[in-house]
C-alpha cells in the first residue's frame, strides 16, 4: 500500500516537474522571438492653404522628430498644376522631384524637375525637362524649391498643432463620407462661402478638400480648398521617388 501512494506521489511530482518546465519553455521561447521595440517613431502630419489662384495640399512625415519626407499637390486653375515628393536626410533636403503641367503659348505642357542635394545644400545633381527639352535650373529656382518643402513642413505642422488636418471626401447635402469610408451626418464651416457654393453644397455631390476637424458625427471645415463634381477622384499623397533613388 506504501509503495503505491509513493508512486502515486513521484507520478504527481514528476507531472508537476513537466509542466513547470514547459511553462518556462514557453515563456522563454515567446519572449525570444517577441521583437525588439522599434526605436524609430514617426509623426505624420497633413494640411493645406490657400494663396491667389494656387490651392496646395501638404503630406508631411517625421522620423524621431526630424524631417523625412513631404510631398504636396498645388493646383493653380488655368496656369496649370504639379505635384512633389521630397526626402530629407539627417535634417537636410537631399532630393526631390516634381511633375506636372504649366502654360506654355496657347496651352498647358508637361514638365519634371529631379534635384539631389549633398549634406552641405548643393544641387549636385539637376535635371529639368520642359515640353520635352532638357533645360538648365536657375539658381533662384533652386532656392525656391527648397522654401517649398519647408512651407509644407510648417505648414502642416502649424495646422495640426491647432487640431487640423487635410481631410478629403464627398458630400451629397446630407451626408459626408471620407475618402477613407467614414461616414458624418453634417458638414460644418467656419468660414464664410459666396452663395454659389453654398447652393452647389446644398443639393448636388461633390469632391471637397478642406483644412478642419472631425468631431463625433460632423466635420468642421476651417479653409475650404477644393470643390469639384462627383467624378473627382481623391488625391492620394504623391509618391514619385523610387526606393533605389532615396538618399
Amino acid at each position: 500500500m506504501r509503495q503505491g501512494c509513493l508512486l502515486s506521489w513521484r507520478i504527481i511530482a514528476m507531472k508537476k516537474f513537466i509542466l513547470s518546465s514547459l511553462i518556462t519553455s514557453l515563456i522563454l521561447g515567446c519572449a525570444s522571438r517577441s521583437p525588439l521595440p522599434n526605436q524609430e517613431q514617426y509623426s505624420y502630419y497633413t494640411g493645406g492653404q490657400s494663396a491667389g489662384d494656387a490651392t496646395s495640399l501638404y503630406w508631411y512625415t517625421e522620423k524621431t522628430a526630424s524631417p523625412n519626407s513631404a510631398a504636396d499637390y498645388v493646383t493653380a486653375g488655368d496656369y496649370g498644376w504639379y505635384h512633389s515628393d521630397y526626402r530629407w536626410s539627417q535634417g537636410k533636403l537631399r532630393e526631390m522631384i516634381r511633375e506636372g503641367e504649366q502654360i506654355k503659348g496657347d496651352g498647358l505642357v508637361d514638365y519634371r524637375v529631379h534635384i539631389r542635394f549633398n549634406k552641405e545644400g548643393e544641387a549636385i545633381y539637376q535635371q529639368f525637362r520642359l515640353d520635352g527639352k532638357i533645360l538648365p535650373i536657375k539658381p533662384d529656382e533652386l532656392t525656391r524649391y527648397v522654401d517649398d518643402a519647408q512651407r509644407v513642413a510648417s505648414v502642416a505642422k502649424a495646422q495640426d498643432k491647432k487640431g487640423f488636418k487635410l481631410i478629403q471626401g464627398y458630400w451629397d447635402g446630407a451626408h459626408f463620407e471620407t475618402c477613407k469610408g467614414k461616414s458624418y451626418d453634417h458638414l460644418e464651416f467656419n468660414q464664410t462661402l459666396p452663395s454659389f457654393v453654398v447652393n452647389r453644397l446644398s443639393d448636388v455631390e461633390n469632391y471637397v478638400a478642406f483644412v478642419g476637424t472631425r468631431k463625433k458625427n460632423r466635420v468642421v471645415v476651417e479653409e475650404l480648398l477644393l470643390l469639384s463634381g462627383e467624378e473627382q477622384a481623391c488625391i492620394e499623397r504623391p509618391s514619385l521617388l523610387e526606393e533605389k533613388d532615396q538618399i
